[in-house]
Formats: C-alpha cells, sequence, structure tokens
C-alpha cells in the first residue's frame, strides 16, 4: 500500500508507481523469460553485493564458481565461499517467498547462517556477543547486550509497518535500520541488501541491486541517514529499485510497445534534444534533477525526460 507521504522523492516514486503497475500488468511472465532473468540476477546480485563488502573476484569468475564451480587461482577460499554462500542464500529467501512466510527472528538469522556457512561457523546465524566499531564510520553500534531486544523491536516495527507504507520506502527504511543496530559480527551489509530484497520481492518487485561502482555514495548516503537524513539513502535505493524494473520492462516486452521501460539513451545522445553538455547533464542525473538511470558505470536517459526538464526549467524562469 503507498501512502501519500512516502520518504522518497515524487519523481522516483512516481516513476517506480508507474513501472510497477505495467510490469504486474504483463503478468504472468513467460517461463523462459523468467528463467533467463532469474539467471541474470542471481549473478548480479551476488557479484555486486560481495564486490562491495571487498571481494575480488570479478563477475567473470563470479559467473565461473557459480555455474561451473571452478576454483579461480589467486583468489582465497573465503572469496569463493562468499559468491556460493550468497546464491545459496537467495534461494533461501526465494523458498520463503513462495511460501509466503512472514519475516522473523528465525529467518533473518538463518540468512545469515547461509551467508558465512563455511566462513565463521561460530558466528553464523547468531546476533553479535561482543561490542563493535566500524571503520571509517561515525556511527557506534548499540552493545551487544542490547541486539537482541533491538532486533525484535525492528521486526515488531516492520510488522507494524508492512500493510501500511508503501514497500519501496519499507525497504529502504529496515535495510537501515538493521545495519544501524548490526547485529552480526560480520556480513551486516550482505543480510541486509538481502532481507531488503525479501521486503521488496515479496510484493511482487524485481530484486533491487546495490552496484558495486556505487560503493562510495551507498556508504556515504548511509552515513547520512544515520546522521537523521533518510531522504539521500531512500532515494539511492529507489533508483536502484527503478533499474530493475526497467530490465524485466525491457525483458518482457519489446522497448517500442511499453511506456515506461525502454526508450532510454546515453547521455551523448541526449545533447543531440538539448543545449547542455554530456558532463552538465551527467551532473543533472547524479543530483536526481534529471529521470535517469544508471547501467554499470553509464547514466541513461530518455528523450521524453530532456523535454520535461527542458520545460521545468523554462517555467522556474518565468517564476
Amino acid at each position: 500500500m503507498m501512502q501519500s507521504d512516502t520518504i522518497m522523492s515524487s519523481r522516483l516514486q512516481n516513476s517506480i508507481t508507474v513501472k510497477k503497475e505495467e510490469l504486474d500488468r504483463n503478468r504472468p511472465f513467460p517461463g523462459a523469460v523468467v528463467k533467463k532473468l532469474e539467471e541474470e540476477f542471481l549473478l548480479e546480485w551476488t557479484y555486486n553485493s560481495n564486490a562491495i563488502e571487498g571481494n575480488t573476484l570479478s563477475l567473470r569468475e563470479t559467473e565461473l564458481v557459480l555455474n561451473r564451480g571452478l576454483t579461480i587461482g589467486g583468489k582465497s577460499l573465503r572469496e569463493h565461499f562468499e559468491v556460493i554462500n550468497h546464491a545459496e542464500a537467495i534461494k533461501y529467501l526465494e523458498s520463503f517467498i513462495e511460501k509466503k512466510t512472514d519475516l522473523s527472528d528465525d529467518f533473518i538469522c538463518g540468512l545469515h547462517r547461509r551467508i558465512l556457512h563455511n566462513i565463521d561457523e561460530l558466528e553464523a546465524g547468531v546476533y553479535r556477543r561482543h561490542n563493535v566499531r566500524i571503520m571509517g564510520a561515525n556511527h557506534l553500534p548499540p552493545a551487544a547486550a542490547k541486539v537482541q531486544r533491538l532486533m525484535d523491536d525492528l521486526v515488531d516495527w516492520y510488522t507494524r509497518n508492512v500493510e501500511t507504507m508503501w514497500v519501496p520506502d519499507l525497504a529502504a527504511e529496515f535495510h537501515h535500520r538493521f545495519v544501524h543496530v548490526h547485529p552480526f559480527m560480520d556480513g551486516n551489509g550482505r543480510t541486509a541488501r538481502l532481507l531488503m530484497n525479501f521486503i521488496l520481492m515479496q510484493d511482487g518487485y524485481p530484486p533491487a541491486v546495490v552496484l558495486r561502482v556505487d560503493r562510495k555514495k551507498y556508504y556515504r548516503v548511509l552515513q547520512e541517514a544515520d546522521g537523521g537524513n533518510l531522504v539521500p539513502f531512500v532515494d539511492f535505493i529507489g533508483r536502484s529499485i527503478e533499474r530493475s524494473l526497467i530490465i524485466y520492462l525491457n525483458a518482457i516486452k519489446p522497448s517500442d510497445e511499453h511506456e515506461s521501460g525502454g526508450g532510454y539513451i546515453s547521455l551523448h545522445e541526449a545533447t543531440q534534444y538539448c543545449d547542455y553538455s554530456q558532463e552538465y547533464l551527467s551532473l543533472l542525473a547524479r543530483t536526481g534533477k534529471l529521470d535517469a538511470v544508471k547501467f554499470g558505470r553509464n547514466w541513461m536517459t530518455s528523450r521524453e525526460a530532456i523535454e520535461t526538464y527542458i520545460e521545468l526549467v523554462k517555467f522556474e524562469r518565468k517564476e
């Protein structure tokens, strides 16, 4: 359910709402398309989530470990287990979605147990018993003695809000609340992103992938959320949700057959439709002033988005 007072910016809220409605209108999806999308997202999600935490396996190497069971020379055993474990955690998550199981303390610990399997069996699936500091962060996680109560409170918060909050807001805020508690000794980031997508996928959204190339921005907006400003983080997650919806729409329908998923052009191509340079368009995209989505390192926009921005500038000048 979507409330009028969403946390996310209105542009993203509208874009996500339109794309999700279009996606739902096209259900059920062709079986072959679903299978291909699931395989692509399993790989991309696993690679990016691990890379954010320092895993050095490339996307291609991650694919070789996942799909061919190969061992990559010069890479640690832990890095291999991180790939295998993350894929298993996704399967575990999907099984709970199929059974329509509610989010619970046991589910959270079960998910984390799979993340640290064969890596740290002593800490796998167990809330931390020691106080910790996060390197490079201003936020000091709560004392270990408070973790169980805080996690109970978090599950209660989710249960109270699951029927009233707009799902993208709910998923993003849950992610932040989880990492703010930092309930485990290791694997908190991976687990947070899995739980965020559990919430999204339960409501029919595709998984939102936080890209490795956005790692610095991801941590920066998380710190802003720690300081009380949640909007930049929720918008950051919103752009990841928007990107996944576009990928799904492009897969299920040709780009010229749907309104919101296709028609994206590079910023270089976009300069043909305005008097702005590619660099300025990039700035507008990064600051959220231009409707744009990031694919890998590159921003993509649409001719309609350029025209909308030009009209907005004209209107503001008249004011």
